[in-house]
């Protein structure tokens, strides 16, 4: 293995993985490098991705990987009020409850083969400088020692990003900037219907957050929920382990896997960059403040930071201005739906649990037929104008 790259990647998630395919892609010599033994281990969310970032990036869904179809929601209210949603034209949106464990595999592997080097099992304990800007990475782990040189460091090692405070990018989250997430991959559960994702809402199963069930075959599923630290009186694990009880389509299972995480809910870091290096993925906090959800998100960013950092390299320039370019364009991309998104959540946390039943109850009595916000809101403005204003940050 040699010892010196054009681009280093810390973190083979999605969002590193991702832009060590396009970095590699675009020309230039790829190291990732990254703590875990498996990759893919542990699953830290629901698992859930929509279907439009893998055509974007022209990547087909595997059954190995992609391994239960979903068109349709179900929202359940405080109160138990039922709002159903369903995509039902040719070109409705579609979605996967993915396997995280085979899919980040597969997604590293896909940037293998384009030429990328993988490092598993090697913690990243500081950085090389050189005048002053970070040069390289020091490393740790079962291949012993190592110095790593980089003339682009790619940081995707996650929320409250090392690499980014090392660098003097803020990244400490406040308690209620980040939502504390508990799942059980649960078999011999029932579910509704295979295709059909369902969220509670209720400041009494989830404080801040909600609960989800993802069917992930015809006895299997993800079950769990994400609570707000500054609002829950309990660990989350209670939160699920009561909430669980109470559904006779799940209490009726058993649990197979646990597994929890921290998801930064507070919209994007306001700086990405700096000189020779870029935040993506959870380190640049790119998950949607509303769900939570972020493969799409860093996905996104990766391939878009793949390509400057590619880029940036070949024309010998990896200075903090000539990086924006990373800025500028995953902003464009998804930085004012995330912005959007951060607004939405700061509206429902407002919203007390007998309005969330009001809404449902409007909601309930219209037949969608499309995933769309605008298509509720409209609703809603028929129905409880007063109500309306109040979510005018969903706008």
């Amino acid at each position: 293995m040699e010892n010196k790259y054009d681009v280093i990647v810390v973190g083979a998630g999605p969002a590193g993985s991702t832009a060590a395919y396009s970095a590699a892609a675009a020309g230039a010599s790829v190291l990732v490098i990254d703590r875990r033994r498996e990759l893919g281990v542990p699953v830290q969310c629901g698992e859930a991705l929509a279907e439009d970032v893998l055509k974007e990036l022209r990547i087909e869904p595997d059954p190995r990987w992609a391994v239960c179809r979903t068109n349709a929601v179900k929202i359940v209210s405080p109160s138990g009020i039922e709002v159903r949603i369903a995509e039902r034209s040719v070109t409705g949106k579609v979605g996967y409850i993915l396997d995280r464990k085979v899919f980040d595999k597969f997604l590293a592997m896909r940037a293998a083969r384009e030429g990328a080097e993988i490092l598993v099992n090697t913690y990243v304990n500081g950085l090389i400088t050189e005048n002053g800007h970070p040069a390289g990475v020091r490393t740790t782990g079962a291949w012993g020692k190592g110095e790593f040189r980089g003339k682009v460091i790619i940081a995707a090692d996650g929320v409250g990003s090392r690499i980014g405070r090392w660098v003097e990018i803020k990244t400490a989250l406040k308690l209620e900037d980040i939502e504390s997430g508990i799942q059980f991959q649960m078999v011999g559960v029932k579910p509704e219907d295979t295709s059909l994702m369902e969220f509670y809402f209720s400041s009494g199963i989830a404080p801040g957050g909600y609960a989800w069930f993802f069917p992930k075959g015809e006895d299997t599923a993800n079950v769990g929920l994400g609570v707000l630290g500054s609002r829950a009186d309990r660990r989350p694990v209670e939160y699920l382990r009561e909430f669980v009880r109470k559904m006779p389509h799940i209490s009726c299972g058993k649990v197979v896997e646990v597994n929890a995480g921290g998801v930064p809910v507070s919209g994007p870091l306001k700086q990405t960059v700096k000189e020779n290096v870029m935040l993506v993925g959870d380190a640049a906090r790119q998950v949607n403040p509303l769900t939570g959800g972020g493969i799409d998100s860093a996905m996104r960013a990766g391939t878009i930071a793949g390509e400057v950092a590619a880029k940036a390299v070949d024309e010998g320039d990896t200075s903090e201005k000539r990086l924006m370019e990373y800025e500028k364009r995953w902003r464009e991309a998804i930085g004012k739906r995330l912005e959007k998104y951060l607004k939405g959540k700061e509206v429902l946390l407002k919203l007390t649990d007998e309005e969330l039943d009001q809404l449902a109850r409007t909601l309930s009595s219209v037949r969608f037929d499309r995933i769309s916000l605008t298509d509720m809101l409209r609703v809603i403005a028929g129905a409880h104008p007063k109500l309306l204003w109040k979510l005018k940050g969903l706008f």
